[in-house]
């Protein structure tokens, strides 16, 4: 019998996160599993995420503050404890009605975000 192969445990504290300055109004911080990604996103008022989807699944919580999200045609606000689950291939948008921090994961993680080719957030 062989024995299965397994990374190796991380263990991460945010404090020793490199923050990234994705734009003057966002920053995030990367954690990245095998097929998991979690992102400690800080966001300032009225900072837009502008429409646009990918194949990764993401759910999103609301430390402190509140997002405006755009979703099939819907407006729903997220607050300070709640979650949002989006659906791969859904697209969306989002505003941070006020100052905003918030944990999104996504699985697998994005590509786009480690190899920092996501476009639409660096403008």
């Amino acid at each position: 019998m062989s024995e299965a192969v397994q990374s190796a445990p991380k263990h991460i504290r945010w404090s020793e996160v490199p923050v990234e300055n994705v734009n003057p109004l966002f920053q995030r911080q990367l954690v990245v599993g095998t097929k998991v990604m979690m992102a400690h996103i800080l966001l300032k008022k009225d900072c837009e995420v502008p429409l646009h989807q990918h194949t990764n699944e993401q759910v999103s919580y609301v430390e402190s503050g509140s997002m405006k999200f755009f979703i099939d045609g819907k407006e729903i606000i997220v607050k300070a404890g709640e979650f949002i689950c989006i659906p791969p291939d859904m697209p969306h948008s989002a505003v941070a009605l006020e100052d905003f921090v918030g944990l999104d994961i996504f699985t697998p993680p994005r590509e786009d975000w480690l190899n920092k080719t996501d476009s639409y957030l660096r403008r």
